[in-house]
């Protein structure tokens, strides 16, 4: 056998996932809040692009108006300069203000010294000098449009646990050292309220003797929220019916014996606290009315506002209009003015010029793709699950990513990347796309499959139209349904209950006893 060094020519064909083409498929799974942030990202990179949402702005004020194209839209810089020379009647209708007003020639610092020194002599010589409009800001930082004014600074920032407790503490006359141990004790508290540390610890690590800890420990139990700094939740409920005057030797018995409560064995609390059915039925109540958690109050998240993707509206002919939500969706324009003016910069100027237009092109190009491909997929799922918005969420049909994608012929990732994040409005309230792709759950008689939230939509239905004495079990759940036709094991039924919350029916029963005293 011989060898030795040839040339060989061969043709294959590869896929190759080009920068661009990666950022694209990443746009699509993007929320609006995050491309928003991206454009706005480009836009401050790439010179040539703009921020075209005040186009929108324009034409909803004034529909006549022509709608800006890439080749008209002058340079943000030269817009004062260009309404200047063509019409100066447009520069006052456009900035609602004279000439005199847009044009001044004394600077903004002359007219301010001008209009405070007006404040000043109309105050009187007699006047308050902080009752005129010219001292108005003195020791606050200056107005609003001072450098050293803070809009985000006015906004009252959220107070935490820690904070609101050791405020507290500092203004208890107790002792220094009690109050550092309380101050210890607060680092030591958990969301909820409660103390996740044992004294022993605390006292190895500050020195202090058990007295001194029960003394700091005391000061923090003090504070509020009632029944913060307890070590449980027995603990927790007597700090707060202590402080409500309401903690009689009857109702601690109740508390010393929570796990008879929870299981709901009311005859034998009654024996054990000596009352009747109307006083365990006013103790249950008022346990209940407590705050388990009294912590969680100074920790909650701030609610974010779901902004729909996706409109669906009923037209006139009795079907579905979808249509995208435009106010949350980037426009940008490609500036091709800015780029031929200064293209004559040599050979590296026309480099980075050409870079940006292809940068600048695609950006538009790949969002107007995103809008056309997510209005598409939505548009299939508002057909394939007309049922749902016409009667509820018992037409809901068993549906899957390959149903969509095979519909209007693209592929599963791309349609699963869409469905990513992203929310529709229906008159039946705001869901994420995800929501309409739901698993199916086959029929007895071998007819159209159920969808697995229409019937998990049943289960809790059947479970709130419950009587007392008809509690249904996991079993009779199965027999119900399949009676309806529906095909589902005792197990499903168990894992869907417990996925909605619903406690067991000996559970159920226990609660409704409990409720009927």
């Amino acid at each position: 056998m011989s060898m030795g060094i040839g040339l060989q020519l061969r043709q294959s064909q590869s896929l190759v996932m080009t920068p661009q083409l990666q950022q694209a498929i990443k746009l699509l799974q993007m929320s609006n809040l995050d491309l928003s942030e991206y454009v706005a990202q480009e836009v401050e990179r790439n010179p040539l692009l703009e921020v075209a949402q005040h186009v929108a702005d324009e034409r909803r004020e004034r529909p006549d108006a022509p709608e800006m194209t890439a080749d008209a839209a002058p340079a943000s810089g030269d817009l004062s300069t260009k309404l200047r020379e063509d019409n100066p009647s447009r520069t006052e209708e456009a900035f609602d203000t004279g000439m005199e007003n847009v044009y001044a020639d004394e600077s903004r610092a002359e007219r301010q010294a001008e209009g405070a020194a007006a404040m000043t002599e109309a105050a009187g010589p007699g006047g308050d000098e902080g009752s005129g409009w010219a001292t108005m800001g003195k020791g606050g930082g200056g107005g609003f449009d001072s450098p050293e004014y803070d809009l985000e600074g006015v906004v009252a920032s959220e107070i935490t646990l820690r904070d609101h407790l050791l405020e507290q503490i500092g203004m208890t006359a107790t002792p220094h050292r009690i109050r550092a141990i309380a101050a210890y004790l607060v680092e030591y508290i958990d969301d909820t309220g409660y103390l996740r540390a044992d004294q022993e610890t605390i006292a190895a690590n500050l020195g202090a003797n058990a007295a001194d800890i029960e003394a700091g420990l005391a000061i923090v139990q003090g504070c509020d929220p009632s029944g913060v700094g307890a070590r449980s939740l027995a603990e927790c409920l007597r700090l707060q019916l202590r402080d409500r005057n309401r903690l009689d030797p009857a109702i601690g018995m109740l508390l010393d014996n929570l796990e008879l409560l929870a299981k709901g064995k009311l005859p034998a609390l009654m024996k054990m606290c000596g009352v009747g059915h109307e006083d365990m039925r006013e103790m249950v109540e008022e346990v209940r009315a407590l705050d388990p958690k009294p912590g969680s109050r100074f920790h909650s998240e701030i609610a974010q506002t779901m902004i729909p993707d996706v409109f669906v509206r009923r037209n006139a002919m009795g079907g579905w209009n979808v249509e995208l939500n435009t106010d949350t969706l980037p426009r940008v324009l490609v500036n091709e003015r800015y780029a031929a003016e200064v293209s004559d910069g040599g050979a590296k100027v026309k480099s980075y010029l050409n870079e940006c237009m292809q940068s600048a092109n695609w950006l538009a190009k790949s969002l107007d793709q995103r809008a056309r491909t997510i209005l598409k997929v939505a548009s299939e799922i508002v057909r394939q699950q007309d049922g749902f918005f016409e009667y509820g969420i018992e037409e809901l049909r068993p549906l899957n990513l390959k149903t969509v994608a095979d519909a209007i012929e693209m592929h599963e990732s791309t349609v699963s990347r869409v469905t990513s994040n992203k929310y529709i409005s229906t008159t039946r309230g705001v869901f994420e796309l995800k929501f309409f792709f739901t698993a199916a759950i086959g029929a007895i008689d071998g007819g159209d499959s159920y969808s697995a939230e229409s019937v998990r939509h049943k289960i809790k239905r059947m479970i709130d139209e419950e009587a007392l004495d008809a509690v249904l079990s996991d079993d009779r759940i199965v027999k119900i349904l399949r009676d309806d036709g529906v095909d589902i094991a005792r197990r499903t039924v168990a894992k869907y209950r417990e996925s909605m919350d619903i406690p067991s029916s000996v559970q159920r029963r226990r609660r409704k006893a409990e409720t009927s005293l």
